[in-house]
């Protein structure tokens, strides 16, 4: 796909991550793997004010084009891609609830067969690092090899997936999940889980299951 199609594709992501409530403001960014590095949204802009030409190449090695700046995330951006080569796009927002989450330092366990959109039978929490460092990225690594979503502590969620639309999907998908886990939380019983054995079954189940977009 070239890149002005890619960089259309950006856009409507972040504009659609803002119609589904899941982010706000200028919190998030947004990238799709392109070339030997991505294409990612550019630090401190509305949504609404992006064009293609906003949208920033940046190379495998952290370089980016010259007179543009991107998102100020765009090293984890970069960690995600160099992790795991089936990931194609990365999502990342302050949604409310898995942010809540975030700021518990608490990831998202078994509660619903659903958590296996993660392509794993938990979604876990990352430690905290400050925004946009090295350490974060690190941190990120490590996360994403479990789990394709990842919330960050105090701070919010990652999505990765194969593309945009699968991206954006798996970010609303976790969002409903933290919601309903401090939803259970708040009541101050015991939460019962599935198990282990249950979670393998339906993992093998979502291996052909999910959207059904191949762009």
């Amino acid at each position: 796909m070239n890149r002005s199609i890619l960089a259309k594709k950006i856009i409507e992501t972040c504009l659609a991550m803002t119609k589904l409530g899941l982010n706000q403001g200028t919190a998030g960014n947004v990238s799709v793997r392109y070339q030997n590095g991505m294409l990612i949204t550019p630090t401190g802009m509305p949504y609404e004010l992006m064009t293609e030409e906003s949208i920033v190449y940046v190379d495998e090695f952290g370089k980016y084009e010259q007179g543009k700046l991107p998102s100020s995330e765009y090293l984890f951006h970069l960690a995600v891609y160099k992790t795991r080569s089936d990931i194609g796009a990365v999502v990342h927002n302050h949604s409310v609830n898995c942010a809540a989450l975030s700021i518990l330092n608490k990831g998202i366990p078994p509660i619903h067969y659903m958590i296996a959109v993660s392509g794993t039978d938990h979604i876990p929490c990352i430690p905290y690092a400050t925004f946009g460092t090295a350490k974060l990225a690190e941190y990120v690594a490590a996360g994403i090899k479990q789990s394709k979503a990842i919330l960050l502590a105090h701070h919010g969620l990652i999505a990765a997936e194969q593309n945009l639309d699968k991206a954006l999907w798996l970010a609303n998908e976790v969002e409903v999940l933290a919601k309903w886990y401090l939803m259970l939380l708040a009541t101050g019983e015991q939460i019962p889980l599935l198990s282990q054995e249950e979670m393998a079954i339906v993992l093998e189940k979502f291996k052909s299951y999910g959207l059904r977009i191949e762009k």
